[in-house]
């Protein structure tokens, strides 16, 4: 055993007695974590707008500081850019992480010096986590491998401004320098294709204990390994045992994922995101990713079903229920207050606060007021594909809306690597298990409003060609699950099979 796991085995027992620690005080650190926002936030020019001074209890927070998404934020971020201080939090942010809206363009998230631990820390945590629980440590002494963003950073009024992800590769510890791949400069590369080559040339002859990145684009990595070498990924790189992934759902792509690796290894599911490092899996024995509840964000749940309310129902940690779907509301020391992350999630576990991510609140079918979310479709691609001995790739679904009556119906876009031998019987099956899951669908179909689903097959690469002409071809892109409108349908259009 090397020096790194060895010394890695009592910090992580340390760490892990913590976090046990945090599980059980979780709602008391979260009404701590919500008085020290509100005491610095008084001193802001958001605080002052919301008379923060007046705020004593949750109830008063509520009636003060109304949901917000990022649109109705530009204003303060736009003072932040002209080099003004104590806008949001106390003096300035020390980083914007920018990123890609869908209504706002581009958006550039604060991260100051107090959130910054927040996004560094947990990923450590994770990890020292899996260290303590199943005694692998090893993975320490080997090459680890982050795809990640640029971390190449611009001025945005004077602030270091990039990816996220290029941002915390600033942060990676001294120790883990000399195992970190690939180099920065092919970090900083921005063309994907030709970053993945090189990162696939630094990394092929080399001791590959753990590799982390978004699901979809680890998948490209490995398929361009397999290519070159011929060989497995659990045979090329026989010491590597640990994959950490988030971003996306994990299950639709395990079954490919693991076929690539040829042999079982160990996954840990995080939940980043620029706002804020929500969860992270610190069991494998347990479902879904413990909740960061004391890392300086304070959380509100409302239901689905009331987000678009003029008042929806804001709980605060102690009033949440195991299995409903809520859209995840923050308040950070950061400087974003009452924010709108655009993500839904269920508790599947309260003692302590474990959830899983369920979608995203725009990322939904409704076109015939069926409502069918992310989980629903994931849900019923796994169950029969798996029942089906059928491997996908990626997918997503689209209404397809006809002025006919009885002839709209959702279109599935799917990417076979392994394809039915019956795709009819595979259609008809996969139609009757999301009329299982969504029982408004059912009515839509059952009530012949709706025809059933349909198939289209995307030919092989499809999706990442598709990605290619919109310019999102990289490791921090993904595929929305679903779309309320035909605009990725129709980009998809030159990459189907007719």
């Amino acid at each position: 055993m090397k020096i790194k796991s060895l010394l890695a085995k009592p910090f992580a027992n340390i760490i892990h007695r913590q976090i046990k620690k945090s599980m059980v005080n979780a709602i008391e650190d979260q009404q701590s974590i919500f008085n020290h926002l509100i005491k610095i936030g008084s001193k802001t020019a958001f605080g002052i707008d919301h008379q923060f001074g007046t705020i004593k209890s949750h109830k008063d927070f509520l009636k003060q500081v109304p949901i917000r998404d990022y649109e109705k934020f530009k204003v303060y971020i736009e003072k932040i850019k002209t080099g003004k201080h104590n806008i949001l939090w106390k003096g300035l942010p020390i980083y914007f992480a920018k990123t890609s809206g869908t209504t706002s363009g581009v958006k550039y998230i604060p991260i100051t010096k107090d959130s910054i631990p927040n996004h560094i820390n947990t990923a450590r945590n994770a990890l020292l986590c899996y260290m303590a629980e199943t005694g692998n440590t090893q993975f320490a002494d080997g090459k680890l491998i982050f795809l990640s963003g640029s971390p190449e950073l611009e001025r945005v009024g004077g602030i270091p401004t990039g990816r996220l992800s290029g941002i915390v590769n600033h942060h990676i510890p001294k120790y883990l320098r000399s195992n970190q791949l690939p180099s920065y400069e092919t970090n900083c590369m921005e063309d994907w294709e030709q970053k993945l080559e090189k990162i696939v040339a630094e990394t092929i002859n080399e001791n590959m204990t753990l590799i982390s990145g978004i699901p979809p684009w680890v998948q490209m990595y490995f398929d361009r390994l397999i290519e070159k070498s011929g060989k497995k990924i659990g045979e090329l790189f026989p010491n590597f045992n640990v994959m950490v992934q988030g971003g996306v759902n994990y299950e639709p792509y395990k079954a490919k994922l693991t076929e690539s690796i040829g042999r079982k290894i160990d996954t840990i599911e995080l939940f980043p995101a620029s706002e804020g490092f929500f969860a992270f899996q610190d069991s494998l024995t347990e479902p879904g990713m413990l909740l960061n509840t004391n890392s300086g964000i304070f959380y509100e749940f409302i239901p689905v079903e009331e987000i678009n309310s003029e008042n929806p129902t804001r709980l605060s940690l102690k009033d949440v229920c195991i299995g409903i779907n809520y859209a995840l509301i923050i308040s950070s020391n950061a400087g974003l207050w009452a924010y709108n992350i655009g993500d839904t999630i269920k508790f599947v576990s309260l003692k302590p606060f474990r959830i899983i991510v369920t979608g995203r609140i725009k990322h939904f079918i409704s076109a015939f007021g069926e409502h069918v979310i992310a989980e629903e479709v994931e849900s019923s691609m796994m169950t029969v594909s798996k029942e089906s001995n059928v491997h996908i790739t990626e997918f997503t679904v689209a209404p397809f809306i006809s002025s006919d009556k009885g002839k709209s119906y959702h279109e599935w876009f799917i990417e076979f690597e392994t394809a039915p031998d019956n795709l009819t019987a595979f259609s008809e099956k996969l139609d009757s298990q999301l009329r299982q899951k969504n029982v408004y669908y059912d009515d839509l179909i059952s009530g012949n409003i709706l025809q059933t689903l349909k198939i289209t097959v995307v030919q092989k690469n499809g999706f990442i060609d598709y990605m290619k002409s919109i310019g999102k071809l990289g490791g921090q892109n993904k595929v929305p699950r679903l779309s309320n409108d035909r605009n990725i349908a129709d980009g998809l259009s030159p990459f189907v099979l007719i």
